[in-house]
């Protein structure tokens, strides 16, 4: 799985963001066993280093555990996972907020337009 790389920031911040993001939705399970930092590196076409720094940051924050024989994995921690998808929903939602005030729609509106499209989209609300 190769990035296209956004050249104004760096490419460790950026790794660092999708592992999060892959945490947050599931696509990564906790307990999970991560590739091997050369594994990653080959498959993001970037430096061992520029990975081992992206999952030094997720382990500080306690999104990923290291077991020294057995390697890297997601944490186990439903609470850590839990607030971080909150987090990354908050995001999404401060964004959708501006683009709502960008075209002075009201708040009720928007409310109304999300539940609609929440509708369409099948979400029955459960994690």
């Amino acid at each position: 799985m190769t990035m296209d790389f956004d050249t104004d920031r760096p490419i460790y911040l950026q790794l660092y963001e999708e592992i999060k993001k892959q945490i947050a939705s599931g696509d990564l399970k906790a307990g999970e066993k991560l590739e091997s930092v050369r594994n990653m590196a080959k498959q993001f076409g970037v430096n061992p280093n520029t990975i081992q720094r992206a999952l030094q940051e997720l382990e500080r924050e306690g999104l990923i555990e290291t077991d020294r024989t057995r390697g890297k994995y997601v944490t186990e921690d439903k609470k850590n996972i839990d607030a971080l998808a909150e987090d990354v929903f908050f995001e999404a939602c401060r964004k959708l907020i501006d683009v709502a005030n960008q075209l002075s729609m009201s708040k009720e509106t928007a409310i109304k337009l999300l539940n609609e499209q929440w509708e369409k989209g099948g979400h029955n609300g459960n994690r």
